[in-house]
């Protein structure tokens, strides 16, 4: 039996080898660099002061949420319907604002950051085809810097929706092969995932087994 068990092992193994050392590979590799500079916390501007002192509120119909920021140096309400749809106001006459061209993309992702170095290039994308490092199906202004950062510009409320350093992307790479999902790098719930994980439980577990299995004595 403790023969049959050891076959087993062994070509189990074998199985699960390549996921198992991707899995201790991207892992070893996203614990290897704090979160906060991963997320390029380093590199984001403070939150600015508002003067709150005659703002009005926007002329909207009923609303879910409503939060008031700052954008190249005017106070803004971004506003959330009961329908999900979101739409930006001017805070100190609660005119309703179009949406943000380039330029003003521009200026707002240069102020999400400090010291930021010079634009390379600024790319729209529509909701329906979202880059893969955004994650959020809304339209967008993409901001490139001379430094491979990304900064992303909501298309409708001028919000600011990620900023995406190299490094989060190749941490995002290397979680998208710990999940092995390299598509979408979202779903930790699908076959191949979970019959891996149960294939390595089990070589571990025969492992276990073949380890209190008695020896004999070398001549």
């Amino acid at each position: 039996m403790m023969r049959q068990l050891s076959r087993w092992h062994v070509w189990i193994g074998w199985l699960v080898g390549v996921p198992l050392v991707l899995w201790t590979a991207s892992g070893l590799f996203m614990t290897s660099w704090p979160i906060e500079q991963v997320r390029g916390e380093d590199l984001r501007a403070p939150p600015a002061q508002l003067a709150i002192a005659g703002l009005i509120m926007p002329h909207a119909p009923p609303l879910r949420a409503l939060k008031l920021t700052l954008q190249t140096g005017r106070a803004v309400w971004i506003a959330e319907a009961a329908d999900g749809r979101k739409a930006r106001y001017d805070a100190r006459s609660g005119a309703a604002l179009g949406r943000p061209g380039e330029a003003e993309a521009r200026a707002i992702a240069g102020a999400a950051r400090i010291k930021p170095p010079a634009i390379t290039a600024m790319t729209a994308f529509p909701a329906s085809a979202p880059p893969l490092d955004l994650r959020t199906a809304r339209p967008s202004w993409q901001a490139r810097f001379a430094d491979d950062v990304h900064v992303y510009v909501d298309g409708e409320t001028g919000e600011v929706l990620a900023l995406r350093t190299p490094l989060w992307r190749v941490f995002d790479f290397m979680w998208g092969l710990h999940i092995m999902d390299l598509q979408g790098r979202e779903n930790t719930h699908h076959p191949l995932l979970i019959g891996s994980a149960a294939l390595a439980l089990l070589t571990s577990l025969l492992g276990l087994v073949l380890l209190g299995r008695p020896r004999r004595k070398a001549r």
